[in-house]
């Protein structure tokens, strides 16, 4: 029979398991928010959509997703993310971010398609060492460029096509000494106009003459600050009849939950003006499957009068327990 002698025994033992418990608790959060401890990760893979309009897209017909991390067949690829795509003479060439699940940066890969529906992965075509993503493919006087994010190099670089799709040169820094997110470059009344993201909540307009420059900021940039919901690029800027559409990714609660849709109103040297379409958002988390938890990018293409293809992305959590080290977070 214990006598009341062992009661403080007992007290001081159950104390000091709470303590304990509460000690690996606070260390296991800690690892968590420095990113050391991963407990879930973001499955981003990569999706096409269609429609009438490009602000009216069904993204559940077809085979979705139509690129995954395990279509990678040149490296070990954790995602794949941020898709943008050229049509040439008979065949759509897709270019997007793969992340690198050894060395935690990010290049850019190819996949093609004759249809716009089955892609078949190729390679990766750019390589850097720091962090590659976000690859803004367009065309100008006959040449295939690139403005990717390259925020790592505290730069906007530009690249050109010395072989296109799977040669590319670099051209010069279009704006340096910032660290700019999804640079995204139109060209509108004979003058450039490149937005990009600061973090997450900040938006930067920059124009120039030429493509490469100068460029010089906008007097009202930024255009949006303090504000994680319509900041951040999300995608190709849109012109449609006379008129601008500027994607934006809307980061908060979580980051990457939907596109928005803003019609740029005004646009000279001197202002800037726009409004959210009735629209917005176009696209957002679903609820199950590939796109269950988000989406956050968006290109489109006319393919006939009232008929839209876009590729686009979306993520889903994953259940992992894994020591990353250097500490980084996911995107």
């Amino acid at each position: 029979m214990q006598t009341t002698q062992d009661e403080p025994r007992r007290t001081i033992r159950s104390r000091r398991r709470v303590a304990a418990v509460v000690v690996c608790l606070g260390v296991l959060f800690l690892l968590h928010e420095s990113g050391a401890l991963e407990l879930s990760k973001p499955a981003w893979s990569v999706g096409m959509c269609a429609g009438t309009s490009p602000f009216v897209l069904d993204c559940s017909a077809g085979d979705n997703p139509v690129l995954t991390a395990r279509d990678v067949t040149d490296m070990r690829a954790a995602f794949v993310a941020d898709p943008f795509m050229i049509h040439d003479v008979d065949r759509y060439f897709m270019f997007f971010e793969v992340m690198d699940s050894t060395t935690g940066r990010a290049r850019i890969g190819l996949a093609t398609s004759t249809t716009g529906s089955a892609w078949e992965y190729r390679r990766i075509v750019l390589t850097e060492p720091f962090t590659l993503s976000y690859p803004y493919v367009f065309t100008w006087e006959g040449h295939y460029y690139m403005l990717p994010e390259t925020h790592q190099a505290n730069a906007v670089r530009l690249y050109r096509a010395a072989e296109f799709p799977d040669r590319w040169t670099f051209v010069r820094s279009l704006v340096a000494g910032r660290p700019l997110n999804d640079p995204s470059i139109v060209r509108v009344d004979n003058r450039w106009w490149l937005f990009a993201g600061e973090r997450d909540d900040t938006l930067r307009l920059y124009h120039a003459d030429s493509l490469t420059g100068p460029w010089v900021e906008h007097p009202r940039s930024p255009i949006v600050s303090g504000d994680p919901t319509r900041a951040r690029p999300g995608g190709r800027l849109l012109q449609i009849g006379g008129r601008l559409f500027r994607m934006a990714q809307r980061d908060r609660p979580v980051y990457g939950s939907q596109v928005r849709v803003f019609e740029v109103e005004v646009l000279s040297t001197s202002d800037y003006k726009e409004t959210e379409r009735p629209e917005s958002p176009i696209l957002g988390a679903t609820g199950r499957g590939w796109n269950k938890a988000g989406m956050h990018n968006v290109d489109f293409h006319q393919t006939a009068e009232r008929r839209w293809l876009a590729c686009v992305d979306g993520y889903r959590w994953e259940r992992t327990v894994r020591l990353r080290w250097p500490f980084s977070r996911a995107r």
